[in-house]
C-alpha cells in the first residue's frame, strides 16, 4: 500500500479521536487518555509533530506523531482500526521512518510500546528496531509495562 504523509487538520484529528479497537488494544483508543485527546485535537501541538497519514484513494488510515531533538525521533504512531491485523504494520512503518529521515536527518529512531502488544513488537522489530528497556509507566492512573525500542535511522 502506498502512503501519503500530511500534516494534520482539524478533520483528520476529530476522525482519530473517533477511533476504537479491539479488546485489549481499546488502551489506544484516544478517548482513553485525556491528556492525549488533548493534544490530539489541539492545533498549536500540530506543526512538526502531528501527521496524518492517506492511502492512494486519499483514505485516513493513520497518524505518526514525531517528537525530534537533535539527533533523535522518537516516534508515535496508530493505524486505523480497521486496518490493524492486515499485515500493513510494516509498510506503515518504514513510510513514517522514511518520512521522518527525510524531514528531520535524525541519528537515531525511538520509540516505545506497551508489552502486551506482541503484534507491534513484531513489526517494529521488522522494521530494524531492537528492544531495551523495560520500564513500567503510569497511564490513566493504572500502571503498564512499556518497552523502549531504538534504530539507527540509516
Amino acid at each position: 500500500m502506498d502512503y501519503h504523509i500530511t500534516p494534520m487538520t482539524a478533520v483528520f484529528a476529530q476522525v482519530i479521536a473517533g477511533w476504537h479497537y479491539e479488546g485489549e488494544y481499546r488502551f489506544y483508543d484516544a478517548d482513553q487518555d485525556p491528556e492525549d485527546l488533548e493534544e490530539l485535537l489541539d492545533p498549536e501541538s500540530w506543526p512538526e509533530t502531528f501527521f496524518a497519514v492517506l492511502n492512494a484513494d486519499q483514505t485516513l488510515v493513520g497518524y505518526f506523531i514525531f517528537g525530534h531533538s537533535e539527533d533523535a525521533v522518537e516516534i508515535g504512531l496508530g493505524l486505523a482500526p480497521e486496518y490493524t491485523g492486515q499485515g500493513l504494520g510494516l509498510a506503515f512503518v518504514n513510510a513514517g521512518l522514511e518520512f521522518a529521515r527525510q524531514r528531520f536527518q535524525p541519528k537515531i529512531f525511538r520509540l516505545k510500546v506497551a508489552t502486551f502488544n506482541q503484534r507491534a513488537i513484531r513489526v517494529y522489530r521488522q522494521a530494524g528496531f531492537l528492544a531495551g528497556k523495560v520500564y513500567m509507566q503510569e497511564v490513566n492512573g493504572r500502571y503498564y509495562e512499556f518497552l523502549s525500542m531504538n534504530r539507527p535511522a540509516s
